[in-house]
């Protein structure tokens, strides 16, 4: 039997029109089914499209990119056949801008910068490392980093991914020596208290698949005690 979302992990939809559904993920919610049976995004966005337009039958909702379970923040759905393909094909090509948020424990060195390696996924473990170049399965990924705010036990990072490989930014910032908060799997001293990871899609910018004009769609960054910085409205420590 399938969980409840919780009041605190509701969605919220950010834009939605012919073409295009954009909802803030909470973390914690996994975008499209998994073995977990847990409530996952993509059936919240269906039942939402259904509700709200008083739709019969099978809702269709395009998955065109996701996020990690563990990682809050902007997705878009394609809701027409036509629209997912040309949005695959942005994101294949990359024609989509995305930010990301990330917060560490310490600062990166140098503040900003661009890091490009190779990595391996190992599908049974769910992990990602990095490899020689001619290693087997290997595959570019390239992010660019800028310190945001330091301070004293905590550091707020803006981060570009310039291709869009699997736990790309986890891995990048881990071998900056500056895990992310609650990211275990990569060198995190600790967990969370909602078991997240501080890493958050802030913006997605992209062509409408139909009228063609550039969109921007942002999302506001969790608001627990890791997120309180003077930059984000908050300097409580």
């Amino acid at each position: 039997m399938k969980r409840a979302f919780g009041t605190a992990s509701q969605p919220i939809v950010l834009h939605v029109d012919n073409h295009l559904l954009v909802v803030r993920k909470p973390a914690g919610v996994p975008t499209v089914p998994d073995s977990s049976r847990d409530p996952s995004l993509l059936e919240w966005a269906k039942a939402w499209i259904a509700r709200e337009y008083a739709k019969p039958g099978a809702v269709f909702l395009g998955v065109v990119h996701r996020l990690d379970r563990p990682v809050s923040g902007v997705v878009c759905f394609a809701r027409t056949s036509k629209a997912a393909g040309r949005l695959q094909r942005a994101f294949a090509e990359r024609r989509v801008s995305k930010v990301y948020w990330g917060v560490t424990a310490r600062p990166p060195k140098p503040a900003l910068g661009e890091l490009t390696h190779w990595l391996c996924k190992d599908s049974r473990r769910n992990t990602v490392r990095v490899v020689p170049a001619e290693s087997p399965g290997a595959r570019e990924a390239t992010t660019r980093w800028r310190l945001l705010e330091a301070r004293s036990d905590r550091s707020l990072v803006e981060l570009r991914p310039l291709t869009g490989r699997p736990h790309q930014l986890r891995v990048a910032l881990a071998k900056l020596g500056t895990p992310l908060l609650g990211d275990l799997r990569y060198g995190a001293s600790a967990a969370l208290s909602d078991r997240s990871i501080a890493l958050h899609a802030r913006s997605l910018e992209l062509d409408h698949p139909v009228r063609g004009e550039r969109l921007r769609f942002e999302a506001d960054p969790p608001t627990g005690t890791s997120w309180r910085f003077a930059l984000l409205g908050s300097s409580e420590t």
